[in-house]
């Protein structure tokens, strides 16, 4: 018998990967469903970026690279924050892993151990708080309010911090609210951390997914000498429409990004060859593909947050960022469904599945009970007809 370790015992499966893997078994036994669980755009990658890896492999780049990736690659990524955020770094500072989830992975083993405290404002994307238990690392929760914006505030910051305070974990615009911090109320955040030793990991991953008013904020250039305690983690999943080309970075202090490549040489021993030529033709090719996209998810985010307010019970905040809906509905709970009672949102999310199979993932998984996610990256006509058949099933409710 294989004896299972305390860490894999410990860890809990990703939330939105197991609600997606529900979806795929009901579709499999021939049953409509309308999903809405992953975070992932619905668009094919941009033909130019496919071009580039298929010439790449075809040149024979099929072998291993640099750890932290090829000097072109990493040259890629320089000059598009210098383009960008006006962000001045060289290659030593900067690491590419196999999607942003490793990137966070490989930050949290190089700078945080047993006896660490990492701060994370909740709710926050569902594998934040296992990456950081399984450095040995004690997550701190920090409860936010739809009525606060889901932002933690300077006094909540203050009182969470401790002697063993290591890091301040922070995602904007965010998963799964789709928060978009100000400048400025980042900039208060930021100056509490520097009267600390604490370091910040900046999530900037859907940096370029904004609506209306809301700007992104790179969090490393707020304040002078910020840089040497911020670790800036984003990737080419959301914003590209390649998740599947498993593409993230990280960029820090030359020494944390030392460590990260050790830890990486052990992990994988570097990202994808092919990969890393679609990267660098995803940042250095024409950005039309981003504004495309954007475009189409600010009118799927429009008619998403109508249909949700027409639903009798459901309290939805306004999402700046991302692609995502995060709602209350909390009022449906203690009702009964057919023969099943809804009592939480892991129930409530379970019944509607199996039901209406209409899937969302329950807030629980993002630290906040009473809520339930829905990514509107998929086209109108599904987002139409799921919540017509959410509306449907909540009205069956006893």
């Amino acid at each position: 018998m294989i004896r299972i370790s305390k860490l894999a015992a410990s860890i809990q499966p990703s939330a939105t990967i197991a609600a997606g893997t529900k979806a795929r078994q009901l579709r499999a036994a021939g049953v409509k469903v309308f999903d809405f669980s992953l975070g992932e755009p619905d668009f094919d990658t941009p033909k130019h970026i496919i071009e580039a890896a298929e010439k790449a492999a075809l040149g024979g780049q099929t072998h291993y690279t640099p750890t932290a990736g090829t000097a072109e690659v990493k040259a890629a990524i320089v000059r598009w924050y210098k383009k960008v955020h006006g962000y001045e770094f060289g290659p030593e500072n900067v690491i590419v892993s196999n999607g942003a989830k490793h990137s966070l992975h490989n930050a949290l083993a190089a700078t945080c151990g047993p006896g660490d405290e990492v701060i994370i404002p909740a709710p926050y994307w569902v594998s934040y708080s296992d990456l950081v238990s399984m450095t040995g690392a004690t997550p701190v929760l920090v409860n936010t309010t739809p009525e606060s914006g889901f932002k933690m505030s300077v006094a909540q910051l203050k009182a969470a911090l401790t002697k063993n305070t290591r890091m301040l974990m922070i995602n904007s615009p965010c998963n799964p609210t789709g928060t978009v911090y100000t400048r400025a109320e980042l900039e208060a955040l930021v100056d509490v951390m520097l009267t600390t030793e604490a370091c910040i990991l900046s999530d900037e991953i859907y940096e370029q997914l904004t609506y209306g008013d809301a700007k992104p904020t790179c969090v490393a250039m707020l304040r002078p000498g910020l840089k040497d305690r911020t670790i800036t983690v984003s990737g080419a999943s959301k914003s590209y429409a390649m998740t599947g080309w498993r593409m993230g970075w990280a960029i820090a202090p030359a020494a944390a990004v030392k460590a990260m490549d050790t830890i990486q040489s052990q992990e994988t021993s570097c990202p994808s060859s092919v990969s890393q030529a679609a990267l660098i033709a995803a940042l250095d090719g024409p950005q039309e593909c981003v504004s495309e996209m954007r475009t189409e998810f600010a009118a799927r985010r429009e008619l998403t947050l109508g249909l949700l307010r027409g639903i009798p019970g459901l309290k939805i905040p306004n999402p700046e960022g991302a692609f995502y809906a995060y709602f209350d509905v909390s009022s449906y709970f203690g009702k009964t469904f057919g023969d099943k009672k809804v009592t939480d949102s892991m129930t409530f999310c379970g019944v509607l599945l199996e039901q209406a199979h209409v899937n969302l993932v329950p807030g629980f998984a993002f630290g906040t009970e009473g809520f339930a996610r829905m990514s509107f990256a998929t086209n109108r006509a599904t987002i139409e007809a799921g919540l017509a058949k959410l509306k449907e099933w909540l009205a069956t409710g006893k």
